[in-house]
């Protein structure tokens, strides 16, 4: 396993280049397709126009995530508990391991939540372990955690088909979490994750002798700088209301308040809700408004990605749709399969479909239909077949940068480090969760 993660180490680094450079590929990739479909140049042109601005919302929601998560890390309590936490492991395999674990546990309940939360416990074991851990290998072992999101509370998919009303309820029905998320199927699979996933990244860790990348000096600095002490020493009036704690609580307490209120009426977790839950924590936790403002524009600077590259990967997404390139590759696999193999069939073709559109809500608009018309015919257990493009969704995520943005952009790394290290761990979850859909 360690000279396989070599091997694929040594080729990302060679030749993956940037995920801005990868991304303009996609797009050259797809816009062929486009052409080859039979669309003028002008219509494929429009579908890509089209959809630049879709993500428009999400990408919104994605800074901000990173951002007040970035925050509520750096303010003094969480922070003292981040350092203490990473403490717990006293070796490179009990960091790697418990890594992973922390993951998928933050990712199963909310995938924003465990993005951030798993990339600052990466974060913080590469600073409180310098020198004795391969910086790398800990954050792809993080991000390896989050191939359990979408078989977790967060997950779109599930929790979308479990909603009354939902586009395909007269088609498919309303199907509870209990046959999804919750099914035998389903947590045998992710306890065979959480299994397989860590012991894999720990076989990866190099050599005792071979070079370690620590975390890099510059991040260390970056993560100090945060520790502010202010003087309230010769301050004007207006200073010390900056310094004090009086704005961030009655903030911090007015969206704590909203959420009690929230809960209270049923309401449930989605992405408004961890971002509102973020500033509630952050705001209450923090000691003064101006040491809140410098770590949200901490978490700003490294937010450039989302804002960056979310667009064009709206505009892939409209391309595919609009041209029916996605739901060809769905119907594909639909021709061969039975009522058996149906869900193993899904799984490989929205792991394709995923890596063009690596949106869960927007890869089920396109798929949905296609799997729910193929379960139909073949008398398929639709909630199976409906978890594993779920499944499929959050696998070949392994190899989509897409989500791997907030993430690096907290660990201060590039998509060259970790994904030698991910495209290892594609091939290896591939297995267990194929073999789940297939025998269990």
């Amino acid at each position: 396993m360690r000279a396989i993660a070599n091997v694929s180490t040594r080729m990302a680094e060679r030749y993956l280049p940037d995920a801005f450079v990868l991304l303009a590929f996609l797009t050259l990739l797809v816009l062929a397709m486009g052409l080859l479909k039979g669309y003028q140049p002008q219509e494929v042109l429009d579908f890509w126009s089209d959809g630049f601005f879709n993500l428009l919302e999400f990408t919104a929601q994605s800074t901000l995530v990173l951002v007040t998560g970035f925050a509520l890390a750096h303010t003094p309590l969480v922070k003292s508990g981040l350092v203490a936490f990473a403490k717990i492991p006293k070796n490179e395999v009990q960091v790697i391991a418990l890594t992973t674990l922390v993951m998928m546990a933050a990712s199963w309940f909310s995938w924003g939540f465990g993005l951030i939360a798993g990339a600052i416990v990466a974060r913080e074991m590469g600073i409180v372990h310098r020198g004795k851990v391969h910086y790398p290998l800990v954050v792809a072992a993080s991000y390896a955690g989050f191939l359990v999101w979408h078989a977790g509370y967060g997950g779109a998919i599930p929790t979308l088909i479990a909603t009354d009303g939902h586009f395909l309820s007269e088609t498919i029905g309303v199907i509870p979490v209990t046959e999804t998320i919750f099914s035998s199927s389903t947590l045998i699979i992710l306890f065979g994750l959480a299994v397989v996933v860590p012991v894999t990244m720990v076989f990866m860790r190099p050599k005792n002798g071979d070079e370690i990348r620590s975390i890099p000096q510059s991040e260390i600095s970056a993560s100090s700088d945060n520790d502010i002490k202010i003087s309230t020493k010769d301050m004007t009036p207006a200073e010390k209301l900056e310094s004090s704690r009086f704005i961030p609580l009655c903030f911090g307490v007015l969206a704590f308040a909203s959420l009690v209120v929230y809960f209270y009426a049923g309401g449930v977790i989605n992405l408004n809700i961890v971002i509102l839950s973020f500033f509630a924590l952050g705001l209450i936790l923090t000691p003064s408004a101006s040491e809140y403002i410098k770590y949200f524009t901490g978490g700003a600077r490294s937010s450039y990605g989302i804002i960056m590259q979310f667009p064009f990967y709206g505009a892939i997404m409209g391309v595919m749709i609009q041209t029916g390139i996605a739901a060809d590759i769905a119907q594909m696999f639909t021709y061969i399969a039975t009522d058996k193999t149906l869900p193993f069939w899904g799984f490989i073709s929205a792991g394709i479909v995923n890596i063009f559109v690596p949106s869960g809500g927007g890869q089920w608009a396109v798929q949905g239909p296609i799997m729910a018309d193929a379960a139909a015919n073949l008398n398929a257990d639709m909630a199976r077949v409906a978890m594993a493009v779920a499944w499929g969704d959050a696998w070949t995520n392994m190899l989509q940068p897409f989500w791997t943005l907030p993430l690096l952009a907290i660990a201060g790394l590039g998509i060259r480090d970790i994904m030698g290290y991910t495209a290892v761990v594609l091939v290896v979850s591939g297995v267990v969760i194929g073999s789940g859909l297939l025998f269990l």
